[in-house]
């Protein structure tokens, strides 16, 4: 393994580890935020670190532009904590941003587990797609079924600050 790909694995660890425990425990309290600036931290290392991983391809690929896309919803995520914008809604788009962000990087752990199975060299796209697929698409169903209770897991001083 390269050093960036060392690197990238390490970020990739760590990011899984500390998304885990961000969704595991109550938000808005200072283990969430600490544990979220954690991952915040590695999502972004990761990514900026798959942009120069070219071991797969020899060229610019479609992980690249995966990566490019996590780091624009990241961002999508993060801007409302920051601005507490769009008022009364920004804790919603920084959850479901934030959310989908952690459900595209278990994607790409169990994709990149199952792309290493015995029997899958010869078949490494279909087998990424498939997992990805079904692993954003039960992620995701989980965020959309989900996401509209987060007002119950919540000091009330967010979810007074979330209306407004």
């Amino acid at each position: 393994m390269s050093t960036i790909g060392l690197v990238h694995f390490i970020f990739s660890l760590v990011a899984l580890i500390a998304g885990t425990a961000v969704v595991a425990i109550r938000k808005g309290t200072r283990w969430h935020r600490t544990l979220g600036h954690v991952y915040l931290t590695c999502m972004i290392a990761l990514n900026i670190s798959a942009l120069f991983i070219y071991r797969l391809f020899g060229r610019f690929g479609p992980f690249h532009w995966l990566a490019i896309y996590s780091l624009v919803i990241i961002v999508i995520g993060m801007v409302p904590v920051f601005t507490r914008r769009p008022k009364g809604r920004w804790l919603t788009w920084h959850a479901a941003a934030i959310s989908g962000s952690y459900v595209g990087l278990v994607a790409a752990f169990f994709a990149e587990i199952t792309s290493r199975l015995p029997g899958t060299e010869q078949s490494f796209g279909p087998v990424v797609t498939i997992t990805s697929v079904i692993v954003n698409g039960v992620g995701f169903f989980v965020i959309f079924f989900y996401l509209p209770k987060i007002d119950k897991g919540l000091p009330t001083r967010f979810r007074a600050a979330n209306r407004s």
